[in-house]
């Protein structure tokens, strides 16, 4: 940068008054003057043509700072101070200056700058003209934890939608968007415009509405900007550098050890590296070290590595390094076992590992930590972290050690270490949410923040997704309603509600924070209430529920193949967990819905057994069913080596033992779940076109066996709870399902016992015309007078009975919660579910808070 004469004010004073050089169209001149330490640029233009979205670049003496601006906004970076115009300066006509409205900056000393440039060439006129401007750039800019980017259009033409992805330093996270939204995955960010400012006209900016944020760490840089997926300031792509310094830290008989200096990020973020032996691809990594295995005792090798950027763009490759294994004939005594192996730390996913170093006559080059017979971390010091693990099991760890010439020692002695619990130090309590009861049951998800339920539970499960019946995919981005008839086996196929999940404008009334949807959005919806309830209530876990009684047609298809199995769970994570949701009525896009979802629920009904009329069963089901389990596990645990955060994964699992045996392979799913969500109610119900047993009542949820019960086998939630336990599952990853509504018969006889088992005909009057025989629990109470309300101590059930041929109904309330949330407690179980939240009030909830604290 070229330094200005001394005085400045001078040079630019004379400069003014004997004439500029020759101008091009669009040239500035920026003239500063000092008046104590307030210092003054005045802008001027004798060009032709106005000139749009300016800004001045200036350097200070050392120790010298830029306060209290006017007119504009400032950033000072050392010695280098930017100041941006406000907007209505922003555009300067030709002939114009910026009187009186001229940008004005406070000094800390009375000094003048040492050098300035405006748009990028010489503030006093000389030298050069400015570098074009690219056709839309983003500006951002930050005063502590206010944020903001400013979009300008410098083309002839009108900007019509962009959007900017940025990537802050690890931990920053964004928030309180105004003039736009925000979506954040990991590091990178999402931002959207309001539908006011998505067109920037040709010239224009969209000041005074650019869209601005709240940073959770103080004048935090992005690490990279793309506007429309060019670089915000208009530069051309930039690859990576090359790694520098690589070199072989260890080497064996047949393996490699390399390390090299991280790479300088060029236009994206660096992803990983890719490591070469000669011209072949030996690994891919994220990190800046690898090993490169399988080689040939005695052989030179040559090695370079390549940094990739988030597009895939490569950078040169660094300089090659020359290694030459080792010959196995000259050391063949193996080291000593390693000692004292102990587990130091633990999280719900990962176990830290200690020992004490073998001892070898050549030296050590790597340990090997084993969970049971397989490799799980492979490390050069004497501490591991083994990561990717379930919560709440057991696992055997033993370490060899592993020395230069690929002599390996005795195992250590076994250490078994449990993970935490998902849950830790308390109890879960796991809401359903549905999708549809935004319409006839009013319930929003304002109303789990209203009801207080939102402080006492800890897990949101979102009811439903489905599975798209051609492509075997998530499906997403259509509102198509189910038939009406619920045995018609295709009644689900197709089937969603983009509008309820993400389309639909919210009133004030019905909103979390009391604000409303202007329709313009790109995340409306329940989706972006949800957003707001974890903002209001950042404890809370959502998950998305895959499948449920209507939408599990195509499980056994999604699960059927390798291949197949891949696909479905890649489509769900990219919808869900990465937000990247189909375009819906001006709604929806990349990134739209991140951070919206914590991890999956599957709610397949029933592998290997039936359910709804029409699903696909096969014989493979419960092999696939593992696998399928193992799949979304997988990819899961993958997305967690790039965003830094661990997406839980869960299922809603039968009561009945005879659908266990045949869908559910509980020690291998029970390797990859963390919770089963088991069935604790439906066991007895008419249904609502009397298809299941109208003619004779049943408790619906008793947590024991009633002896009383003419049904045979019966159900009860001690006896589902039971087949979990005997099959080794952890009790710290079950929770039991608790009914908020009731089912109810009609025409009910007495027979001496209130009704309890007893002759019907048919369902009761439903809360909805459309479900018969079902009502919430506080609908149950309001709407069905005279039903008297008692317990049955043996079986631990709740039901009530209007009279001799009357209504019957069976369902939960304080009493049984009670009852159970002891007995759960007890067994040392994780905590209870519910289906599903519209039916309470909040006294439910309260009581099964009041029963897990």
């Amino acid at each position: 940068m070229r330094r200005l004469a001394t005085p400045l004010i001078a040079v630019l004073v004379i400069v003014a008054l004997c004439g500029l050089p020759a101008q091009a169209a669009s040239r500035l001149v920026a003239t500063f003057a000092l008046s104590g330490t307030t210092g003054t640029f005045v802008v001027s233009n004798p060009g032709t043509t106005a000139v749009t979205g300016w800004s001045i670049v200036f350097e200070l003496p050392a120790g010298v700072t830029a306060s209290s601006p006017q007119n504009a906004t400032i950033r000072q970076n050392g010695t280098r101070v930017t100041l941006t115009p406000a907007f209505y300066i922003n555009t300067l006509q030709p002939g114009r200056t910026t009187e009186p409205y001229s940008p004005k900056v406070t000094l800390s000393a009375a000094v003048q700058p040492v050098s300035c440039l405006i748009d990028g060439a010489n503030c006093d006129g000389s030298g050069g003209d400015p570098p074009a401007k690219p056709p839309v750039s983003a500006t951002y800019d930050v005063n502590g934890t206010s944020a903001k980017f400013v979009v300008a259009n410098n083309g002839t033409t009108p900007l019509n939608g962009w959007s900017i992805v940025f990537d802050l330093p690890f931990g920053v996270t964004t928030s309180n968007a105004q003039n736009g939204s925000l979506s954040q995955s990991g590091r990178t960010v999402t931002l959207t415009p309001a539908h006011y400012n998505t067109t920037v006209n040709a010239g224009g900016t969209t000041e005074p509405y650019s869209p601005a944020f709240t940073l959770s760490t103080a004048n935090a840089e992005p690490t990279s900007c793309r506007i429309n997926d060019v670089n915000c300031d208009g530069s051309p792509d930039a690859p990576p550098a090359a790694p520098g310094n690589l070199r072989s830290p260890a080497h064996t008989t047949k393996t490699v050890s390399l390390a090299w200096d991280a790479s300088v990020p060029g236009s994206l973020p660096i992803t990983g590296y890719d490591v070469y032996n000669g011209s072949s691809l030996a690994t891919s990594v994220t990190g800046t070290s690898a090993t490169v295995s399988g080689l040939t005792p005695s052989t030179e090798y040559t090695f370079t590595v390549k940094a990739k950027d988030r597009k895939g763009t490569t950078s040169p490759a660094s300089s090659a390094l020359k290694v030459t294994t080792r010959n196995p004939a000259d050391d063949t005594q193996p080291p000593t076992a390693p000692g004292d192996l102990r587990s130091t730390a633990k999280t719900s996913s990962s176990v830290t590992l200690a020992w004490s170093a073998s001892s070898d006559s050549s030296g050590i080059a790597s340990y090997d930590v084993y969970i049971g017979s397989s490799v799980a971390a492979t490390v050069t010091g004497t501490t591991a972290v083994v990561s990717g693990l379930s919560p709440s099991t057991e696992y055997s760890f033993t370490v060899k050690a592993r020395d230069l010439f690929d002599n390996v020692s005795p195992a250590s002695a076994v250490v078994r270490a449990t993970t935490a619990d998902i849950v830790e130090n308390g109890y879960a309590r796991v809401g359903y949410f549905v999708q549809w009861g935004i319409y006839g049951r009013q319930y929003f998800v304002r109303n789990l923040d209203t009801t207080g339920a939102a402080d006492k539970l800890t897990h949101i499960n979102y009811a439903f997704a489905n599975i798209d019946p051609q492509n075997l995919t998530c499906l997403q981005g259509v509102t198509k309603g189910t038939t009406t008839n619920p045995q018609d086996p295709n009644q689900g196929d197709g089937a969603g509600d983009a509008e309820a999940d993400y389309g639909r404008p919210f009133s004030a009334a019905q909103s979390v924070d009391g604000v409303a949807d202007t329709g313009w959005e790109k995340l409306r919806g329940n989706f972006n209430q949800i957003k707001k309830l974890k903002a209001k209530h950042p404890h809370l876990k959502v998950l998305i529920s895959l499948g449920g009684w209507t939408y599990s047609k195509y499980f056994s298809d999604v699960a059927a193949t390798d291949a197949a199995r891949k696909k479905f769970v890649s489509s769900c994570i990219d919808i869900y967990i990465k937000g990247n949701l189909p375009e819906y009525n001006g709604a929806g896009g990349p990134g739209t819905a991140a951070g919206v979802f914590d991890g999956i629920d599957l709610d397949w009904e029933w592998p290997g057994a039936e359910g709804h009329p029409g699903n696909h069963v096969s014989p493979a089901d419960k092999a696939n069913n593992t696998l399928l389990i193992a799949e979304f596990r997988r990819q899961l645990d993958a997305l967690t080596t790039t965003t830094g955060k661990r997406y839980q994964l869960t299922a809603f699992t039968p009561a009945d033992p005879a659908k266990i045996a045949a869908g559910w392979d509980l020690p291998e799913v029970a390797k990859h779940l963390d919770i089963f969500n088991v069935q604790g109610y439906d066991f007895h119900g008419a249904g609502s076109d009397n298809s299941w047993e109208p003619n004779r009542t049943g408790h619906q949820g008793n947590l024991y066996l009633d002896s009383d019960s003419p049904y045979n086998p019966d159900f009860s939630v001690e006896k589902a709870v039971d087949v979990y336990l005997q099959a080794g599952v952890n009790p710290r990853k079950i929770t039991i399902g608790l009914a908020y509504y009731g089912r109810g018969w009609q025409q009910v006889t007495d027979g001496g016992k209130y009704g309890e088992w007893q002759q019907a005909n048919g369902a009761a009057p439903g809360q909805f015309q459309e479900e018969a025989g079902t009502r919430g629990y506080s609908n149950l109470l309001a709407m069905v007078p005279g039903c008297t309300i008692r317990h049955d101590e043996l079986a631990v059930a709740t039901y009530c009975y209007t009279g001799n041929g009357g209504q019957w109904w069976t369902f939960d309330d304080a009493w049984s919660i009670g009852k159970k949330t002891a007995w759960l407690r007890s067994k040392g179980l994780l905590g209870a579910m519910i289906w599903e939240m519209s039916g309470d009030t909040g006294a439910l909830t309260t009581a099964l808070d009041a029963g897990l604290r």
